[in-house]
């Protein structure tokens, strides 16, 4: 009788340990209000590396008000609150308390969200994206402009986007949940969604994503979302050298004059796109040229000499600026007679990967049936050449 009471009061106390260990697990909060949904189901999700799950859901009352509690994460994890397609994208580390408050059916435009930096952080990049889905989408609906005008315009804004976003958000912390949510930012071009940072083709985005790879490593040791950041910067890292590879050996400078003209397609200094290969019969030098550098000024006095002397003859000059500051190029080729074109990505551009461009300047000789015939380290007299060509 002893023992069976013995074994009575051991069960109860084990029991009353295991109740107050659950009590005291650590949690996260995520509460708050969402206004003009009522009867409306508010579902709390997890946004795996798989896509989104669901963790919770409730129906909203007339006042609109949500706590969902769930277990502390070692490390930062996504989560968005959603009513039907519309959602809030928060992130939770460790034990944190966020507050939302919001109104349907635009809260994904109305709310707002305290108790933590990175939820902060993340609503300032998604009203950012949203701003730059409605720019491009104006310039896509813009029917004034020219398909390829529109493309470099988009382009343009993208640019401008990602160098705002890389600064200020990205490599100020790689180590923020925000950082990591930047990444995988998408925008729709046409039918397409699209990764704003895409690090599949894209030297200078594999480079961000290894940025944030690295600081998880540091910061967030061991966790899913740190692995698969470095496996997606190595397949980057790969997939760019095999596309650099390709590049450099579709134009052989020993070979140039075998091959038909590859095309280049840039904004001139007065906003319109210029194909290299419209100069179809007229004999071209196509010219790739930093006007910053050294002796730039004597360069295009020389080339200004072959262009009075031999343009009504059926010469022009294509010539590509890789120009950092693109004010600065405006400036310097705004008196210029000849087609004088801007490299957004200078020294990195696509152009000068195509034309396998391993100095600058470089210039190419191209005949009046569009077709390359000779690169600089071909030429001994540039003058005697373009004579040549036009006769």
């Amino acid at each position: 009788m002893k023992i069976r009471k013995t074994h009575l009061i051991l069960a109860m106390m084990a029991a009353a340990m295991f109740t107050i260990t659950s009590c005291d697990k650590q949690k996260f909060h995520i509460s708050g209000n969402i206004t003009e949904a009522k009867d409306s189901t508010l579902y709390l999700e997890h946004i795996s590396l798989n896509g989104p799950v669901k963790v919770d859901s409730l129906k909203l009352g007339e006042d609109g008000a949500f706590d969902f509690a769930q277990d502390a994460v070692e490390a930062p994890e996504f989560y968005r609150l959603r009513i039907a397609n519309q959602s809030i994208n928060l992130s939770i580390d460790s034990t944190e308390t966020v507050n939302v408050k919001a109104a349907y059916p635009n809260m994904v435009m109305r709310y707002e969200v305290t108790g933590s930096e990175n939820c902060e952080k993340i609503k300032e990049l998604s009203m950012m994206q949203m701003d730059l889905q409605i720019h491009i989408n104006q310039i896509a609906a813009n029917p004034n402009i020219s398909m390829d005008s529109a493309s470099v315009a988009i382009n343009r804004v993208l640019k401008e986007y990602k160098n705002t976003v890389k600064t200020q958000y990205i490599f100020k912390e790689p180590m923020k949940a925000y950082a990591y949510y930047a990444l995988f930012q998408t925008v729709q071009i046409g039918r397409a969604n699209t990764l704003i940072f895409n690090p599949r083709n894209k030297k200078d985005d594999v480079q961000v994503f290894a940025a944030v790879a690295t600081s998880w490593d540091t910061y967030h040791p061991n966790t899913e979302r740190g692995a698969n950041l470095h496996n997606i910067a190595i397949e980057g890292m790969k997939d760019v050298r095999i596309i650099e590879q390709r590049n450099a050996q579709s134009i052989d400078p020993s070979k140039v004059h075998e091959g038909n003209l590859i095309d280049i397609a840039l904004q001139d200094n007065k906003g319109q796109v210029r194909r290299l290969t419209d100069l179809k019969g007229k004999v071209v030098l196509l010219d790739f040229h930093l006007f910053a550098g050294e002796k730039s000024t004597e360069r295009i006095m020389a080339l200004r000499d072959l262009y009075n002397k031999y343009h009504a003859q059926g010469f022009e000059i294509y010539q590509v600026s890789v120009d950092p500051d693109e004010h600065f190029w405006k400036v310097s080729t705004e008196a210029l007679p000849w087609i004088s074109v801007h490299e957004e990505n200078g020294l990195q551009g696509n152009s000068l990967t195509l034309y396998n461009v391993q100095r600058i300047p470089t210039y190419f000789l191209i005949d009046r049936n569009n077709e390359l015939q000779k690169r600089d380290e071909q030429v001994s007299d540039l003058e005697a050449e373009i004579k040549g060509l036009l006769n």
